[in-house]
């Protein structure tokens, strides 16, 4: 049995098998440290192992659910029977889904909720309190710069988001003082496989953005972390976009983003089947045309 003074701090990354979760793990690793890998994809979970050897880090592996009921006391016991306590925890799993709320699967959409946010939330949460006792360590969270407005087309992937940025400040500000930090990171698009998961490839909003390079988004996140930092939102543009959203109107803004977001060839939010262009798209430009 292992006794708690002999448990040796990790950084344990949720969703370390591809994307910004693989590369903060990669940045992470340099400290050559216990970094703990968790995510559903076996083949990704190994790729990213060997990466984290390579730079310098000491990598353990967990395929996790982390919709399971028991996943945090799960992730607990892996940690335990290796010596290992959550000393950062990095979350950076989650999803989203481009098109109508009213024509997407609705239990697609409460998975975005029960990831994004509650899996988020229960292990932080679960692994905080720990952290606080110990007066070191803290935990990374990955939001958006979609976290900063409504998102029409993507409105639960949006509203995800502003709930991890708004939940990770208020942490912030709450445990100011206690040697632990809560950062928040909030990029612009990455080249990451997101966005044709999302069905959002196209969307004219992402094609428009300029995308931001996975490890250039991790080396930023890891630095502002460690440098005690509440918000990172790294690149130009998504600082420009974060400066849009909080001066202009929503007025302004909603319709804007809902026409980028958008393609003709959606399903109908007003659920006849069709596709937009051939239906309530067809109606709104005969009635516009009809008032010109």
């Amino acid at each position: 049995m292992i006794s708690s003074s002999e448990l040796r701090p990790a950084v344990v990354v949720i969703g370390a098998s591809g994307g910004i979760g693989r590369a903060i793990a990669r940045v992470a690793a340099r400290e050559r440290g216990a970094v703990v890998l968790i995510a559903r994809s076996p083949g990704g979970l190994s790729a990213a192992a060997v990466e984290v050897r390579e730079a310098g880090g000491e990598a353990f592996t967990l395929e996790l659910d982390l919709l399971a009921r028991d996943a945090p006391a799960l992730l607990e016991e892996f940690l335990s029977a290796h010596g290992l306590i959550c000393d950062v925890l990095v979350n950076s799993a989650g999803y989203g889904l481009r098109g109508a709320a009213t024509a997407l699967p609705m239990d697609d959409q409460l998975g975005i909720i029960d990831l994004n946010i509650r899996a988020l939330t229960e292990l932080t949460l679960h692994f905080l309190p720990a952290m606080v006792t110990r007066g070191r360590g803290g935990v990374l969270n990955l939001s958006s710069v979609a976290g900063f407005v409504p998102g029409p087309y993507m409105a639960l992937y949006y509203a995800s988001k502003s709930f991890v940025r708004s939940f990770s400040e208020a942490l912030h500000q709450e445990l100011r003082r206690t040697g632990v930090t809560v950062t928040c990171v909030a990029p612009g698009p990455v080249s990451t496989e997101f966005y044709e998961r999302a069905g959002a490839k196209h969307a004219s909003l992402f094609s428009l953005l300029p995308k931001l390079d996975p490890q250039d988004v991790a080396e930023h996140a890891w630095r502002g972390f460690k440098s005690g930092r509440r918000l990172v939102v790294p690149g130009i543009s998504a600082k420009l976009a974060v400066l849009a959203a909080n001066f202009l109107p929503a007025a302004m803004m909603l319709p804007l983003i809902g026409r980028l977001q958008r393609s003709g060839n959606d399903p109908c939010p007003c659920g006849s089947g069709k596709k937009f262009k051939k239906c309530c798209g067809r109606r709104l430009r005969m009635h516009l045309h009809s008032n010109h």
